[in-house]
């Protein structure tokens, strides 16, 4: 016998340190009001505590329901998934706990979001998924935090304000922490397991792209590893994380459903200062060592805070840091004016235009990223029928194309610009 749908959204991990603040954005962006939402965790006390917590933060009322759920045990993660519309998923690393909680979803027709960063997660939810998902008619969106709503959604507003034919964005991400920064020991534990096992994404996207893309030129270059850019008038390092993965997933979707044609794309960090930027390289190689083997990582997970150099710790970052907090995204786009007949047809000529854009917002790890998690959710329930081919398992750039997810998120606190365009 079918359960009823009692909640719209279920906040999976809501005493989690980022799952608090999703909750927190809901109150304060009045969600709570209009759709009906659960917190969902492990003990109920502390659920009601984290609830409590937030009305005397905010001085509103947070009618919610409780959801008792773990995600060692199957029974509770179904239950969940029959009762909920929607479920935000908090619950990380991803490559630990996230697959229970997607199976359970799909089974019972719920759709998931989660904030996952975790390339092999998030590819192998769409290998294993897709198909089932677009079955029961749900959506499965990974990376809506942010990890990767900035960047997956700059390139396509990029591309939408670009008039012409884009080849190519790179991606400069800044951020300003006048009171300083540092992020949660859950950060640094997905990024210690996903460096661990990087092997494994060479063999799991041959499974899930059997078919190479075509090659089109001219191909963008990678720069050096420190190079300084005029754009941001900072030096700048590669940026590790998964943002360039989620767009290329979004760009072969865009390639295969649309025919339009992918765009490339490199992401890059800004450093304050060469002095910054020197120790940032000596800490990447610390942890790349560490992470190579058992003994390191068990290191890196017991001592977060010194081997980060105070980036991370199992404290996170303090209010006064994240309020004082905020980032900026950078792309600069290159491509023509006109566009080739067809997608794979290669252009004569070089690239003619540029085009460069901004998103910026608060605080990145949990502000933004629960801003852009709850518009995530929201979109989806608001613009399913917007939204790609019925059902299934996408990055957000992919799903979200075509909604007014963007809008959302400038009316909450984020922000899409155009900074300049040159023939």
């Amino acid at each position: 016998m079918a359960v009823e749908k009692i909640f719209d959204i279920t906040i999976f991990g809501a005493t989690g340190f980022t799952g608090k603040f999703v909750f927190l954005e809901a109150v304060k962006s009045g969600a709570l009001k209009k759709y009906s939402i659960a917190v969902g965790g492990r003990n109920k006390e502390k659920l009601e505590k984290v609830v409590k917590d937030i009305e005397h933060e905010t001085g509103t009322a947070a009618k919610c329901g409780y959801i008792v759920a773990d995600v060692k045990n199957t029974e509770s993660l179904e239950e969940m998934a029959r009762q909920s519309k929607l479920v935000i998923n908090c619950v990380g690393p991803y490559r630990f706990f996230g697959e229970p909680v997607v199976n359970a979803c799909v089974k019972h027709a719920c759709h998931h979001i989660d904030i996952s960063g975790e390339p092999q997660y998030l590819e192998r939810m769409q290998l294993e998924y897709n198909a089932l998902a677009k079955e029961k008619e749900i959506y499965v969106v990974g990376a809506c935090g942010f990890d990767s709503i900035p960047a997956d959604m700059g390139v396509v507003y990029l591309s939408k304000k670009f008039e012409g034919e884009l080849n190519s964005v790179e991606v400069y991400l800044s951020s300003h922490a006048p009171k300083g920064s540092s992020f949660h020991y859950a950060t640094w534990q997905s990024a210690i397991y996903g460096f661990a096992h990087a092997n494994e994404l060479k063999p799991l996207r041959r499974k899930l792209y059997p078919e190479r893309l075509p090659e089109f030129k001219p191909k963008l270059k990678t720069r050096s590893v420190i190079h300084y850019s005029p754009l941001v008038k900072k030096y700048c390092l590669p940026f590790p994380g998964s943002d360039r993965s989620v767009v290329n997933r979004s760009q072969r979707h865009f390639f295969e459903n649309r025919r339009q044609r992918p765009v490339q794309m490199l992401a890059y960090v800004a450093q304050e200062s060469i002095l910054t930027t020197i120790g940032t390289i000596f800490v990447a190689a610390m942890f790349g060592l560490l992470a190579s083997f058992r003994f390191g990582r068990s290191l890196l997970e017991k001592y977060p805070r010194f081997f980060s150099l105070g980036a991370f710790s199992h404290e996170g970052p303090t209010r006064e840091e994240m309020d004082a907090m905020s980032f900026e995204m950078v792309f600069h786009g290159r491509g023509w004016q006109e566009k080739t007949a067809e997608p794979t047809d290669q252009h004569v000529e070089k690239p003619d235009k540029t085009l460069d854009v901004k998103v910026f917002g608060p605080e990145p790890g949990y502000y933004t990223c629960s801003i852009t998690a709850l518009q995530s959710a929201i979109t989806v329930l608001e613009e399913k029928e917007k939204m790609p081919n019925g059902g299934g398992v996408f990055p957000p750039g992919a799903a979200f194309a075509d909604t007014s997810l963007i809008d959302r998120l400038e009316a909450n606190g984020l922000h899409f610009e155009v900074i300049k365009a040159r023939l």
